[in-house]
């Protein structure tokens, strides 16, 4: 899905809260609390503001985050998992 398009829900759709290590996030249209590590709520973060390829969301978070080389292929497994999780949708 090289050209697909990642999305969230909307801030309002889902309650965030940090627990020392672990994020926890309750998806209110799955009534489902998900516990994620770094990088997944920094990524859920950004695809909450707007949808975005994989390639855009790489250069989103280098905005923000010192990004080496593999990063590509790590974020692609991180979205799958997000996606799997029903946190992220692909189109």
């Amino acid at each position: 899905m090289d050209d697909a398009v990642y999305r969230a829900p909307p801030t309002d759709g889902l309650l965030i809260a940090p627990l020392d290590e672990f994020t926890a996030v309750y998806h209110r249209a799955s009534g489902i609390t998900h516990l994620l590590t770094e990088p997944a709520p920094q990524i859920l973060a950004v695809l909450c503001e707007g949808g975005l390829s994989l390639d855009a969301l790489l250069d989103r978070l280098g905005q923000d985050y010192d990004l080496s080389d593999g990063t590509r292929e790590a974020l692609a497994a991180r979205l799958d998992e997000l996606v799997e999780a029903g946190l992220v949708e692909a189109a």
